[in-house]
This record gives structure tokens, C-alpha cells and sequence, in this order.
């Protein structure tokens, strides 16, 4: 596990962008918004503002020192969506990936469409049902500029959790290109995606018991154990851990609305 964010990017920060199939932006879609950024903000010191009307709904930009973080939007009043971090993957084309992504098993659910000022975006399922979202950017929404890697609070790794990680391999590297190579023990079903040399993310096979394939947000925290309690005080729950891993000591959480994500502490 490394960090994904900064290494992809080439040039100044205006033209710069992410090589695809590179993890670049992560959101969230949830029922109050309002109570929703007071957890993440008292957690992990995000603040927030609002780049303006949008099409899908109410959203904001989380920010950390003055860089965007992640995006939180709320879902419309009459839509009970179960609600999770949304891993976005880069594309130079999105309408291009979108058409690829139906031909291959999976399904769009949204656009392509544009997002802002800030490019174009699709939200899609894997074949084994994993929602993920492909971004087109225009522009940056993450720039990460060197001698910001591993700051609490800020996303540094992606991986999917899915039944078969050998099945589901296969639609991710056709659609991006990416170098495999097998992690863990022998035995696992556990890989990680390469972009250029660099791994960018993962995919771990956890068998047919897995009630729902998705994508796991990784953020950096400084200590494991303190951020973990936090989470229960603040109305989230633990769901595994602390515990020792090889990428660093690791707590499995879920916000108060049921989003799961993992906090880490990186191993140095």
C-alpha cells in the first residue's frame, strides 16, 4: 500500500492531471448533510464550501489546509439509498469509459454528465456490483503537491472489497490498463493495481458471504486507537479493529449513517 495521490500528476498544478485508472477523488452521499459534515469535521478537521448549484443536489467540497479532501452531496428527500464512500477513478474520456463499462458487464447509473466547471463524471457498477465513479477532469479537484502525502485526514488508499477478486480483476484492467501483481499470503485473493510502475489501489477477494461488493476509502490519522473512540463519541461505530496490518496499524468505522470507511496510521 502507498500513497495514491500527487506521483500520477505531471506539469504545473493547472494542467497537470491524473494517468487513468488512477484513484483521484472520493465522495459521499448522505441524508443530512448538516449532521454529516459536523462528524467529519470534528473528526477529521474538514472544512467546507460550496462550488454552487448542482445538478444531482445540496453538495459541498471538504477541505483540509485550504486543498479539496472529498465531496459530501445529500440525497433527495424521497431516495433511501444505502450511503458510501464513492471511489473515483480517472479517465481521459469519460463518455469513452462509460460505453466500455456497459459492453463489459457493468452498469452506468449516472451520466456521463458534467460536473461544474470541473469536468465530466459517471457513476457505475462493476459486474459484481461495486459502485465506483470515473472522473474526466478538466482540472484538478485534488491537487496533492509534494510534501503532503500521509496527512491525517486525507485520503491515502483505495480498495475493493468483492466476492471473487480474480473474477472482477479482469473488467478493471481492461477498462484502465493496469499491472496486477498478487498480494498477501500465497493462497489470498488479494491484488494490487499498478499504474506506470506505481501501485495505485487494490482488490481483495472476501468469498461469497460478502453481502455488498464496494469500495473501501483509506484515511490517513495519527493515532489509530484515538481516532477510533472519536468516532464513537461522535454517533459512528467500530466495526473492526485497531489492529495491526503490513500497510500500517488499522480501524474498520462507520459514520452515523452507516458509511463505512477505514482510518490508518501509516506505517513508517
Amino acid at each position: 500500500m502507498t500513497e495514491v495521490w500527487g506521483s500520477s500528476e505531471t506539469g504545473e498544478e493547472e494542467t497537470r492531471h491524473h494517468t487513468p485508472g488512477t484513484p483521484c477523488w472520493t465522495s459521499l452521499l448522505v441524508h443530512d448533510l448538516e449532521a454529516i459534515k459536523e462528524f467529519y469535521g470534528s473528526l477529521f478537521g474538514w472544512s467546507y464550501y460550496s462550488p454552487g448549484p448542482r445538478e444531482l443536489g445540496p453538495y459541498v467540497r471538504a477541505t483540509l489546509d485550504g486543498r479539496n479532501v472529498a465531496g459530501i452531496g445529500e440525497l433527495p428527500a424521497n431516495r433511501q439509498l444505502a450511503n458510501a464512500w464513492t471511489t473515483y477513478l480517472a479517465s481521459d474520456d469519460a463518455d469513452v469509459s462509460a460505453e466500455w463499462i456497459r459492453c463489459s458487464g457493468g452498469t452506468v447509473g449516472v451520466g456521463p454528465l458534467a460536473a461544474e466547471e470541473a469536468g465530466r463524471l459517471v457513476l457505475a457498477t462493476d459486474p459484481a456490483g461495486a459502485p465506483f465513479g470515473v472522473w474526466q477532469g478538466q482540472r484538478l479537484l485534488c491537487p496533492r503537491p509534494t510534501g503532503v502525502r500521509g496527512v491525517p485526514g486525507t485520503p491515502v488508499w483505495h480498495e475493493l472489497v468483492t466476492h471473487d477478486a480474480s473474477a472482477v480483476l479482469k473488467f478493471y484492467r481492461a477498462l484502465f490498463g493496469y499491472e496486477t501483481k498478487a498480494a498477501g499470503a500465497v493462497d489470498s485473493d488479494m491484488f494490487t493495481l499498478h499504474v506506470e510502475g506505481r501501485p495505485v489501489a487494490s482488490i481483495r477477494g472476501a468469498g461469497p458471504s460478502l453481502l455488498h461488493p464496494h469500495w473501501m476509502t483509506y484515511f490517513e490519522v495519527a493515532d489509530v486507537d484515538a481516532t477510533a473512540r472519536r468516532v464513537g463519541e461522535l454517533g459512528g461505530r467500530v466495526v473492526g479493529g485497531p489492529e495491526e496490518a503490513q500497510a500500517g496499524r488499522v480501524a474498520t468505522v462507520e459514520d452515523p449513517e452507516g458509511a463505512v470507511f477505514t482510518l490508518l496510521r501509516t506505517a513508517r
